[in-house]
């Protein structure tokens, strides 16, 4: 039994093709990523951050998460923490000073 192109089911026929162009894409640069597009702070700075808050909140370092991070105007960063379900936002410099650590 002989099939052709024409008794093909539509759909099956639009999934090869789009698996064939999708295979012939490549990543974009790492420069052009997404996620190298916004600075985060180092890990050490998110640690300091993270001992802060655990001071603070009366917890062990070890319930202490960071959880994201992004740079602000002053030239350091704004740490965002989850302390056993409880959020804070700590600002730390570049040297590693904690500017502040509040409830968020």
């Amino acid at each position: 039994m002989h099939m052709s192109l024409k008794s093909r089911p539509l759909p099956a026929l639009l999934l090869c093709s789009i698996a064939a162009l999708a295979a012939c894409q490549s990543a974009p640069p790492p420069d052009q990523m997404s996620r190298t597009a916004v600075e985060t702070a180092p890990a050490d700075l998110q640690l300091l951050c993270a001992d802060a808050a655990a001071k603070q909140a009366g917890l062990d370092r070890a319930k202490v998460l960071p959880t994201g991070s992004r740079p602000v105007e002053a030239g350091g960063f704004s740490v965002d923490l989850d302390a056993s379900g409880r959020k804070f936002a700590c600002v730390i410099d570049r040297t590693g000073v904690v500017k502040s650590v509040q409830a968020a």
